[in-house]
Protein backbone atom coordinates (compact mmCIF):
# COMPACT_ATOMS: atom_id res chain seq x y z
CA UNK A 1 0.00 0.00 0.00
CA UNK A 2 1.67 3.52 -0.79
CA UNK A 3 1.90 6.07 1.92
CA UNK A 4 2.16 9.59 2.34
CA UNK A 5 6.05 8.83 3.67
CA UNK A 6 6.95 6.81 0.52
CA UNK A 7 6.45 9.74 -2.37
CA UNK A 8 8.64 11.71 -3.33
CA UNK A 9 8.22 15.74 -4.29
CA UNK A 10 7.20 14.98 -7.98
CA UNK A 11 7.98 18.86 -9.79
CA UNK A 12 7.03 17.31 -13.05
CA UNK A 13 5.04 19.72 -15.91
CA UNK A 14 2.70 17.15 -16.22
CA UNK A 15 1.07 14.69 -15.75
CA UNK A 16 1.26 16.04 -12.51
CA UNK A 17 0.83 15.83 -8.76
CA UNK A 18 -2.02 15.77 -7.02
CA UNK A 19 -3.76 16.24 -3.93
CA UNK A 20 -3.21 13.33 -1.76
CA UNK A 21 -6.42 13.55 0.06
CA UNK A 22 -7.75 12.69 -3.73
CA UNK A 23 -5.34 10.18 -4.41
CA UNK A 24 -6.65 8.54 -0.84
CA UNK A 25 -10.68 8.95 -2.11
CA UNK A 26 -9.72 7.20 -5.65
CA UNK A 27 -8.20 4.41 -4.19
CA UNK A 28 -11.27 3.41 -2.56
CA UNK A 29 -14.03 4.41 -5.44
CA UNK A 30 -12.36 2.80 -7.92
CA UNK A 31 -13.02 -0.54 -5.84
CA UNK A 32 -16.39 0.89 -4.64
CA UNK A 33 -18.14 4.11 -5.30
CA UNK A 34 -21.28 5.56 -3.29
CA UNK A 35 -21.75 1.57 -1.48
CA UNK A 36 -22.66 0.80 -5.30
CA UNK A 37 -20.51 -2.56 -4.93
CA UNK A 38 -18.99 -1.44 -8.64
CA UNK A 39 -16.07 0.64 -8.69
CA UNK A 40 -16.39 4.33 -10.64
CA UNK A 41 -14.35 2.62 -13.67
CA UNK A 42 -17.00 -0.16 -14.26
CA UNK A 43 -20.83 2.21 -14.08
CA UNK A 44 -22.98 2.80 -16.76
CA UNK A 45 -21.78 6.84 -17.53
CA UNK A 46 -25.47 7.36 -18.26
CA UNK A 47 -26.39 5.65 -14.72
CA UNK A 48 -27.45 7.50 -11.32
CA UNK A 49 -24.06 6.94 -10.10
CA UNK A 50 -22.79 9.13 -12.73
CA UNK A 51 -25.12 11.58 -13.12
CA UNK A 52 -23.94 12.07 -9.74
CA UNK A 53 -20.66 12.77 -10.79
CA UNK A 54 -20.96 14.70 -13.69
CA UNK A 55 -23.63 16.88 -11.86
CA UNK A 56 -21.01 17.41 -9.32
CA UNK A 57 -18.29 18.36 -11.35
CA UNK A 58 -20.44 20.85 -12.93
CA UNK A 59 -21.87 22.14 -10.01
CA UNK A 60 -18.38 22.52 -8.13
CA UNK A 61 -16.91 24.23 -11.59
CA UNK A 62 -19.71 26.63 -11.50
CA UNK A 63 -19.01 27.58 -7.91
CA UNK A 64 -14.90 28.13 -8.54
CA UNK A 65 -15.81 30.06 -11.61
CA UNK A 66 -18.21 32.17 -10.83
CA UNK A 67 -20.39 31.44 -13.47
CA UNK A 68 -24.05 32.46 -14.10
CA UNK A 69 -26.68 30.36 -16.55
CA UNK A 70 -25.02 32.53 -19.44
CA UNK A 71 -22.10 29.83 -19.86
CA UNK A 72 -21.96 25.66 -20.19
CA UNK A 73 -19.53 23.54 -18.70
CA UNK A 74 -18.19 21.19 -20.79
CA UNK A 75 -15.90 17.70 -20.09
CA UNK A 76 -14.23 16.46 -23.42
CA UNK A 77 -11.87 13.99 -24.62
CA UNK A 78 -8.46 14.75 -26.29
CA UNK A 79 -7.00 17.18 -24.01
CA UNK A 80 -5.87 20.69 -24.25
CA UNK A 81 -4.70 20.02 -27.67
CA UNK A 82 -8.01 19.04 -29.38
CA UNK A 83 -9.11 22.40 -28.59
CA UNK A 84 -6.05 23.63 -30.62
CA UNK A 85 -8.44 22.21 -33.92
CA UNK A 86 -11.77 22.18 -32.61
CA UNK A 87 -11.62 25.91 -31.48
CA UNK A 88 -10.77 27.75 -35.41
CA UNK A 89 -13.21 24.55 -36.46
CA UNK A 90 -16.44 25.86 -35.08
CA UNK A 91 -15.55 29.54 -34.76
CA UNK A 92 -13.16 30.91 -37.72
CA UNK A 93 -15.26 31.43 -40.64
CA UNK A 94 -13.56 31.31 -44.41
CA UNK A 95 -13.79 35.27 -44.72
CA UNK A 96 -12.53 36.28 -41.25
CA UNK A 97 -9.28 36.32 -38.73
CA UNK A 98 -8.19 35.37 -35.17
CA UNK A 99 -6.38 37.30 -33.32
CA UNK A 100 -3.26 34.57 -31.50
CA UNK A 101 -0.40 36.20 -29.63
CA UNK A 102 2.33 33.71 -29.71
CA UNK A 103 3.70 33.25 -26.12
CA UNK A 104 5.63 29.45 -26.71
CA UNK A 105 5.59 26.41 -27.47
CA UNK A 106 1.48 25.41 -26.94
CA UNK A 107 0.30 28.95 -28.80
CA UNK A 108 2.63 27.75 -31.48
CA UNK A 109 1.01 24.44 -31.94
CA UNK A 110 -2.58 26.17 -31.68
CA UNK A 111 -1.56 28.88 -34.33
CA UNK A 112 -0.41 25.79 -36.60
CA UNK A 113 -4.02 24.14 -36.17
CA UNK A 114 -6.30 27.41 -36.60
CA UNK A 115 -4.66 27.97 -39.83
CA UNK A 116 -6.02 24.74 -41.12
CA UNK A 117 -9.46 26.73 -40.91
CA UNK A 118 -8.87 29.59 -41.55
CA UNK A 119 -6.84 33.59 -41.58
CA UNK A 120 -4.35 34.06 -38.01
CA UNK A 121 -3.01 36.68 -36.92
CA UNK A 122 0.05 36.95 -34.69
CA UNK A 123 -0.50 39.48 -32.86
CA UNK A 124 2.49 39.24 -30.95
CA UNK A 125 5.72 37.25 -31.68
CA UNK A 126 7.83 36.24 -28.70
CA UNK A 127 10.04 34.44 -30.72
CA UNK A 128 11.97 37.34 -31.09
CA UNK A 129 12.23 38.19 -27.15
CA UNK A 130 13.29 34.00 -26.66
CA UNK A 131 9.25 34.32 -25.22
CA UNK A 132 10.56 35.77 -21.82
CA UNK A 133 7.40 37.56 -20.87
CA UNK A 134 3.88 37.89 -22.00
CA UNK A 135 2.77 41.12 -24.14
CA UNK A 136 1.69 44.51 -22.95
CA UNK A 137 -1.33 45.88 -24.92
CA UNK A 138 1.44 48.19 -26.59
CA UNK A 139 2.74 44.97 -27.85
CA UNK A 140 0.09 43.72 -29.26
CA UNK A 141 -1.51 44.00 -33.26
CA UNK A 142 -5.11 43.47 -33.15
CA UNK A 143 -7.34 42.82 -36.04
CA UNK A 144 -10.60 45.20 -36.36
CA UNK A 145 -13.68 42.98 -35.94
CA UNK A 146 -11.60 39.44 -35.10
CA UNK A 147 -13.39 36.52 -34.62
CA UNK A 148 -11.52 35.75 -31.36
CA UNK A 149 -8.30 36.71 -29.15
CA UNK A 150 -6.93 33.46 -28.08
CA UNK A 151 -4.28 33.24 -25.96
CA UNK A 152 -2.12 30.85 -23.12
CA UNK A 153 -2.72 32.61 -19.77
CA UNK A 154 0.37 30.38 -18.09
CA UNK A 155 3.23 29.14 -20.18
CA UNK A 156 4.34 25.94 -18.88
CA UNK A 157 7.27 25.51 -20.97
CA UNK A 158 9.02 28.88 -20.50
CA UNK A 159 7.27 30.17 -17.43
CA UNK A 160 5.28 33.62 -17.81
CA UNK A 161 2.17 34.22 -17.16
CA UNK A 162 -0.15 37.11 -17.67
CA UNK A 163 -1.00 39.19 -14.72
CA UNK A 164 -4.31 40.13 -15.97
CA UNK A 165 -6.19 38.94 -19.16
CA UNK A 166 -5.18 40.93 -22.47
CA UNK A 167 -7.96 43.89 -23.22
CA UNK A 168 -9.81 43.49 -27.01
CA UNK A 169 -12.81 44.12 -28.37
CA UNK A 170 -12.43 40.59 -29.64
CA UNK A 171 -14.33 37.51 -27.96
CA UNK A 172 -11.89 36.66 -25.43
CA UNK A 173 -10.80 33.08 -25.60
CA UNK A 174 -7.98 31.91 -22.84
CA UNK A 175 -5.55 28.25 -22.66
CA UNK A 176 -5.67 28.39 -19.01
CA UNK A 177 -3.71 24.33 -18.69
CA UNK A 178 -1.37 24.81 -16.51
CA UNK A 179 -3.05 27.53 -14.07
CA UNK A 180 -6.68 26.76 -14.35
CA UNK A 181 -8.01 27.56 -10.56
CA UNK A 182 -4.66 28.07 -9.57
CA UNK A 183 -5.57 32.60 -9.27
CA UNK A 184 -8.78 34.27 -9.33
CA UNK A 185 -9.72 34.95 -13.25
CA UNK A 186 -12.57 37.04 -14.54
CA UNK A 187 -13.93 33.44 -16.09
CA UNK A 188 -17.37 34.90 -16.92
CA UNK A 189 -15.85 37.80 -19.43
CA UNK A 190 -14.78 35.28 -21.51
CA UNK A 191 -16.48 33.52 -24.66
CA UNK A 192 -14.45 30.71 -24.11
CA UNK A 193 -12.05 28.87 -21.48
CA UNK A 194 -10.35 25.59 -21.84
CA UNK A 195 -7.60 23.62 -19.93
CA UNK A 196 -6.23 19.99 -20.23
CA UNK A 197 -6.66 18.23 -16.93
CA UNK A 198 -3.27 16.82 -16.01
CA UNK A 199 -1.58 19.78 -14.32
CA UNK A 200 -3.92 21.45 -11.66
CA UNK A 201 -7.24 19.30 -12.55
CA UNK A 202 -6.83 15.22 -12.63
CA UNK A 203 -5.03 13.26 -14.99
CA UNK A 204 -4.48 13.49 -18.35
CA UNK A 205 -7.21 13.03 -21.68
CA UNK A 206 -9.50 15.45 -20.88
CA UNK A 207 -10.17 18.76 -21.38
CA UNK A 208 -12.75 21.39 -19.15
CA UNK A 209 -14.70 24.06 -21.30
CA UNK A 210 -16.44 27.15 -20.28
CA UNK A 211 -18.25 28.39 -22.60
CA UNK A 212 -20.29 31.31 -22.99
CA UNK A 213 -23.91 30.00 -24.81
CA UNK A 214 -23.38 32.95 -27.25
CA UNK A 215 -20.48 31.88 -28.48
CA UNK A 216 -21.55 28.43 -28.65
CA UNK A 217 -24.44 29.18 -30.90
CA UNK A 218 -21.42 31.38 -33.33
CA UNK A 219 -20.56 27.45 -34.84
CA UNK A 220 -19.68 28.72 -38.23
CA UNK A 221 -19.05 25.32 -40.59
CA UNK A 222 -20.93 21.33 -40.44
CA UNK A 223 -18.01 19.33 -38.37
CA UNK A 224 -18.78 15.68 -36.67
CA UNK A 225 -21.13 15.70 -34.11
CA UNK A 226 -18.20 15.12 -31.64
CA UNK A 227 -16.45 18.12 -32.47
CA UNK A 228 -19.56 20.51 -32.68
CA UNK A 229 -19.67 21.96 -29.05
CA UNK A 230 -23.97 22.48 -29.38
CA UNK A 231 -24.26 18.98 -29.63
CA UNK A 232 -21.65 17.98 -26.78
CA UNK A 233 -23.48 21.10 -24.63
CA UNK A 234 -27.01 19.58 -25.43
CA UNK A 235 -26.07 15.89 -23.93
CA UNK A 236 -24.38 17.43 -21.28
CA UNK A 237 -20.86 15.89 -22.64
CA UNK A 238 -21.97 12.68 -22.82
CA UNK A 239 -22.87 12.50 -26.20
CA UNK A 240 -20.81 9.34 -26.45
CA UNK A 241 -18.91 7.30 -23.48
CA UNK A 242 -17.36 10.08 -22.18
CA UNK A 243 -13.63 9.86 -19.98
CA UNK A 244 -15.96 9.45 -16.46
CA UNK A 245 -12.68 9.07 -14.45
CA UNK A 246 -11.35 11.76 -15.63
CA UNK A 247 -14.50 13.85 -14.72
CA UNK A 248 -14.91 11.89 -11.26
CA UNK A 249 -11.39 13.12 -10.01
CA UNK A 250 -11.88 16.59 -11.77
CA UNK A 251 -14.87 17.04 -9.50
CA UNK A 252 -13.12 15.65 -6.45
CA UNK A 253 -10.22 18.03 -7.25
CA UNK A 254 -12.81 20.83 -7.55
CA UNK A 255 -14.16 20.12 -4.42
CA UNK A 256 -10.11 20.22 -2.79
CA UNK A 257 -10.19 23.43 -3.97
CA UNK A 258 -13.13 24.50 -2.00
CA UNK A 259 -11.84 23.31 0.69
CA UNK A 260 -8.38 25.18 0.61
CA UNK A 261 -10.30 28.43 0.87
CA UNK A 262 -11.31 28.38 -2.96
CA UNK A 263 -9.84 30.51 -5.41
CA UNK A 264 -8.06 33.50 -2.97
CA UNK A 265 -6.64 30.42 -0.76
CA UNK A 266 -5.02 29.18 -3.82
CA UNK A 267 -3.67 32.22 -4.92
CA UNK A 268 -1.79 32.70 -1.67
CA UNK A 269 -0.82 29.35 -1.39
CA UNK A 270 0.75 29.59 -4.84
CA UNK A 271 2.17 33.01 -4.18
CA UNK A 272 4.05 31.84 -1.18
CA UNK A 273 5.25 28.73 -2.82
CA UNK A 274 6.72 30.35 -5.73
CA UNK A 275 8.18 33.37 -3.68
CA UNK A 276 10.60 30.90 -1.79
CA UNK A 277 12.00 29.81 -5.27
CA UNK A 278 12.11 33.12 -6.65
CA UNK A 279 13.45 33.89 -3.57
CA UNK A 280 15.83 31.53 -3.92
CA UNK A 281 16.81 32.42 -7.28
CA UNK A 282 17.59 36.13 -6.98
CA UNK A 283 19.49 35.88 -3.77
CA UNK A 284 22.03 33.64 -5.57
CA UNK A 285 24.49 36.25 -6.43
CA UNK A 286 23.69 35.57 -10.21
CA UNK A 287 24.24 31.70 -9.78
CA UNK A 288 20.83 31.27 -10.68
CA UNK A 289 19.42 32.93 -13.38
CA UNK A 290 15.27 33.33 -14.04
CA UNK A 291 14.32 33.08 -17.37
CA UNK A 292 11.09 34.82 -17.55
CA UNK A 293 11.15 38.80 -16.99
CA UNK A 294 10.13 39.55 -13.17
CA UNK A 295 6.58 41.07 -14.18
CA UNK A 296 5.56 37.65 -15.97
CA UNK A 297 6.91 35.32 -13.72
CA UNK A 298 4.83 32.42 -13.18
CA UNK A 299 3.60 30.71 -9.93
CA UNK A 300 3.06 27.42 -11.87
CA UNK A 301 6.61 26.87 -13.71
CA UNK A 302 9.50 28.26 -11.89
CA UNK A 303 12.46 28.29 -14.86
CA UNK A 304 16.06 28.96 -14.09
CA UNK A 305 19.48 28.54 -15.93
CA UNK A 306 22.54 27.63 -13.70
CA UNK A 307 26.44 28.57 -14.95
CA UNK A 308 27.01 25.84 -17.33
CA UNK A 309 24.66 22.81 -18.71
CA UNK A 310 27.13 20.43 -16.94
CA UNK A 311 25.79 22.03 -13.45
CA UNK A 312 22.00 21.53 -14.67
CA UNK A 313 22.88 18.02 -15.63
CA UNK A 314 24.41 17.75 -11.77
CA UNK A 315 21.66 19.34 -10.22
CA UNK A 316 18.64 17.25 -11.52
CA UNK A 317 21.03 14.39 -10.94
CA UNK A 318 21.40 15.14 -6.66
CA UNK A 319 17.73 16.78 -6.69
CA UNK A 320 16.95 13.09 -7.66
CA UNK A 321 18.94 11.88 -4.30
CA UNK A 322 17.08 14.17 -2.23
CA UNK A 323 13.56 13.23 -3.24
CA UNK A 324 12.46 15.78 -5.75
CA UNK A 325 11.81 14.75 -9.20
CA UNK A 326 10.93 16.27 -12.64
CA UNK A 327 12.91 19.13 -12.18
CA UNK A 328 14.77 18.98 -15.76
CA UNK A 329 14.20 22.19 -18.02
CA UNK A 330 12.04 21.31 -21.35
CA UNK A 331 14.28 20.73 -24.10
CA UNK A 332 13.42 24.11 -26.10
CA UNK A 333 15.02 26.05 -22.68
CA UNK A 334 17.28 23.87 -21.12
CA UNK A 335 18.04 24.64 -17.55
CA UNK A 336 15.50 23.53 -14.64
CA UNK A 337 11.79 23.84 -14.34
CA UNK A 338 10.18 23.46 -10.91
CA UNK A 339 6.51 23.38 -11.86
CA UNK A 340 4.36 23.88 -7.99
CA UNK A 341 0.75 23.62 -9.04
CA UNK A 342 -1.60 23.98 -6.51
CA UNK A 343 -1.46 20.65 -5.19
CA UNK A 344 2.21 20.68 -4.89
CA UNK A 345 3.76 21.12 -0.99
CA UNK A 346 5.35 24.30 0.40
CA UNK A 347 7.35 21.75 2.02
CA UNK A 348 8.30 20.87 -1.35
CA UNK A 349 9.33 24.63 -2.18
CA UNK A 350 11.02 25.21 1.38
CA UNK A 351 13.35 21.56 0.17
CA UNK A 352 14.35 22.75 -3.31
CA UNK A 353 15.23 26.27 -1.87
CA UNK A 354 16.79 24.89 0.49
CA UNK A 355 19.05 22.33 -1.90
CA UNK A 356 19.73 25.14 -4.39
CA UNK A 357 21.24 27.30 -1.75
CA UNK A 358 23.69 23.78 -0.80
CA UNK A 359 24.14 23.50 -4.34
CA UNK A 360 25.60 27.13 -5.26
CA UNK A 361 27.75 27.02 -2.34
CA UNK A 362 29.42 23.56 -3.28
CA UNK A 363 29.51 24.67 -6.86
CA UNK A 364 29.64 28.21 -7.12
Amino acid sequence: MTTTSSRIFNFSAGPAVMPESVLERIREDVWNIDDSGIGVLEHSHRGPVIDRVFEEATDRCRSLAGLGDDHEVLFLAGGASMQFGMIPMNYLPDDATADYPDTGTWTTKAIKEARKFGTVNVAFDGSACGYDHCPKANELSLTPGAAYFHYCSNNTIYGTRYAAPPVTNAPLVCDASSDMFARPWPFADHALVYAGAQKNLGPSGLALIIIRKDMLEKGCRETIDLLDYRKQAAQGSRLNTPPVFGVYCMGLVFEWIHEQGGLIGIANRNAEKSKIIYDAIDGSGGFYRGHAQNDSRSEMNVTFRLPNEELEKAFVTEAKSHDMDGLKGHRSVGGIRASIYNAFPVEGCRSLAGFMADFATKNG
